[in-house]
């Protein structure tokens, strides 16, 4: 495919099966400052590669999606302006038009599918959003996780969102929801959101051998691994709750909709919790990347 371009490390371990792990850019370009926002990106990278697999960290620049990016791209977006959010609807605007673009949780879905990658890493995903009753407002990424075989390993759903209703409308799409390292399915920044998981599974190599499974019976769609922070990095659940219906509020209040909801909750809780999130986002992020490298490790056996 024109559109696509495969970085040669990336493509060489893919053809001789080797573990590959997706990354996405959204959290480079959108969510966090510079330069904790390069900082981040690369260590996310260590850490893969410390664990036996190859990142390949996923964009678009100059219309191309690049599946793996040098230093170079990765310092690039976390400094440049005009950068889209895309998701799977920007798809086509973007690329015809030679922009740039950090791929959100479905687009990096998309892309790693593209490619052949069965394991993605991020922060946390999208979800239904709190009041989605009357504002319909429901990420793309659960939609994606409905259709494309990708193993989306994250530290559960944002916590500024209606965490119960992510989670049934997940199970009403048919996506299986894994908890890994706890008894209950966690809340981003928070190792518990209060809901019991469905399935707690605490080994790589089971979930690798789940995966399989899946795959060998033809089901499609996405697998979601949930990974509580570590517990020296959370911030207890009632703390964010708080925090985050004064952002809310704010929010509500300045008329915010759409794609701009997510970076300004960020920013905000970012604020009111003096920089505490920001750090225990970086570190739900390299505890992400460890489980997923482990994971496709597994798979590729």
């Amino acid at each position: 495919m024109k559109y696509l371009d495969i970085k040669p490390e990336v493509k060489e371990a893919l053809e001789q099966g080797k573990a590959v792990v997706a990354l996405e850019s959204t959290i480079i370009a959108h969510g966090m400052p510079y330069p904790k926002n390069v900082e981040t990106a690369l260590a996310v990278e260590d850490v893969i590669r410390a664990n036996g697999a190859v990142p390949a960290t996923i964009a678009i620049i100059d219309g191309v999606i690049k599946v793996g990016l040098t230093p170079e791209e990765i310092e690039y977006l976390g400094t440049a302006k005009g950068v889209l959010k895309v998701s799977r609807r920007d798809f086509p605007v973007v690329m015809a038009k030679k922009m740039d673009g950090a791929t959100t949780v479905a687009g990096t879905m998309m892309a790693a599918a593209m490619a052949g990658i069965k394991v993605f890493v991020t922060g946390g995903i999208g979800g239904v959003h709190r009041g989605a009753g009357e504002s319909h407002d429901i990420s793309a990424d659960l939609e994606e996780l409905k259709q494309t075989n990708v193993c989306v390993v994250c530290a559960g759903v944002k916590s500024i969102l209606d965490i119960p209703g992510t989670l049934e409308y997940l199970e009403t799409k048919g996506v299986p929801v894994v908890t890994c390292g706890g008894d209950d399915f966690p809340a981003f920044y928070s190792r518990s959101s209060g809901i019991p998981a469905e399935l707690r599974e605490d080994d790589p190599q089971e979930i690798a051998a789940m995966i399989k499974a899946k795959d060998e019976m033809g089901l499609g769609g996405g697998v979601l691994v949930a990974c509580p922070v570590p517990e020296e990095d959370e911030i207890p659940f009632e703390k964010m709750d708080g925090v985050i219906k004064e952002a809310l509020k704010e929010c509500e209040e300045q008329g915010i909709k759409g794609k701009r909801i997510t970076p300004f909750l960020l920013s905000k809780v970012k604020d009111l919790t003096e920089g505490a999130s920001l750090e225990a986002n970086i570190k739900l992020v390299l505890h992400n990347a460890e489980v997923g490298a482990k994971i496709a490790c597994g798979l590729a056996k």
